[in-house]
């Protein structure tokens, strides 16, 4: 896919979970995307160590965010 047309070419891991975090909370965002990382004593740093390690939930994190920021 071309650099141009992938929403997230050169977004970090850590600006998409801050951007989410900013926009929806941890509350929401736990309820949006069933995790306990987010549900359970919710932190960046926690949240990022999971999701580097968890394909299928950084999809969905991924994915909430490309709905999100492309009118950021």
């Amino acid at each position: 896919m071309n650099g141009e047309k992938d929403p997230l070419h050169g977004v970090k891991l850590a600006e998409i979970l801050e951007f989410l975090v900013d926009y929806y909370g941890w509350e929401e965002l736990g309820n949006r995307i069933r995790i306990n990382c987010f549900n359970s004593n919710p932190s960046i740093k926690s949240s990022l160590k999971f999701l580097r390690k968890t394909p299928w939930a950084r999809e969905q994190v991924e994915a909430l965010y490309v709905s999100k920021a492309k009118y950021k």
